[in-house]
C-alpha cells in the first residue's frame, strides 16, 4: 500500500536521522498535545481536551521509535491519566527548567542532540528546540519559537500537530510505510 501522506523531501532529509536505534522525540504539552487553553473547575481540579490522532501518533512511536519523551511545564490528573492510558512512561511534569530535564534524559538514553526531535510551542521550549537536530512548532506557537523551528505542522496544537511530528518521523525513518501496511492488513484479515 502506498502511503497518501507525504512530506517534502528536504523535509524528510532534515528528520531522517531521527528514529534509527535509540533516538528520542521530545513533546511538550500544554499547546502541542492540548490546544494550549487550561480548564480549572470550582474545586480546583484541572481539565483538558486530548486529540485521539496525537495519541495513536505516540503509540506509533513507541512501537517503532524514537522514544516520546513528555516535558511539561505543568502538572494535573488529567495529563497523568491520558499519558497512562497511552502506556507513555518517560514524562516529566511540573518541569521548570526543561533544558536540566532533557539533558539529564539524554544522559540517560545516552544520546545527544542531533538524534533528538522536539516538538513546543512556547519560550521554555526554546532551548530544547535550537539544540534538536529536527524542532517542530503548532502553528498556534509563539512567534519566537516559528522563527526558530525547522517545521511548523498544518495542524493545531491539540488538534493533530503531535501527529503530524510522529508521521515525519516515521516516514523519515522508513517505518510509515510498514506500519500503515500491517494495520491495513489487520483490517483485511491478512
Amino acid at each position: 500500500m502506498t502511503p497518501a501522506l507525504q512530506f517534502p523531501p528536504e523535509l524528510l532529509l532534515r528528520a531522517q536521522g531521527i528514529g534509527l536505534g535509540m533516538r528520542l522525540a521530545i513533546f511538550d504539552v500544554d499547546g502541542v498535545l492540548t490546544d494550549g487553553q487550561i480548564y480549572i473547575g470550582e474545586g480546583g481540579e484541572t481539565f483538558k481536551a486530548f486529540h485521539s490522532l496525537d495519541g495513536h501518533g505516540l503509540k506509533l512511536l513507541q512501537r517503532s521509535g524514537p522514544v516520546p519523551v513528555v516535558i511539561t511545564g505543568r502538572d494535573s490528573a488529567a495529563l497523568r491519566r491520558r499519558l497512562a492510558d497511552l502506556g507513555l512512561t518517560n514524562a516529566h511534569f511540573g518541569v521548570e527548567d526543561k533544558l536540566a530535564v532533557a539533558q539529564a534524559v539524554l544522559r540517560q538514553f545516552e544520546v545527544d542532540w542531533s538524534e533528538v526531535a522536539v516538538i513546543g510551542d512556547d519560550w521554555p521550549d526554546l532551548p530544547l528546540l535550537t539544540r534538536a537536530a529536527f524542532a517542530c512548532a503548532p502553528p498556534n506557537a509563539h512567534a519566537e519559537v516559528l522563527a526558530r523551528v525547522h517545521h511548523t505542522t498544518a495542524r493545531p496544537g491539540g488538534a493533530g500537530a503531535a501527529r503530524e511530528f510522529c508521521d515525519i518521523l516515521l516516514q523519515a525513518s522508513g517505518r510509515y510505510a510498514g506500519l500503515l501496511a500491517a494495520q491495513q492488513g489487520s483490517l483485511d484479515g491478512r
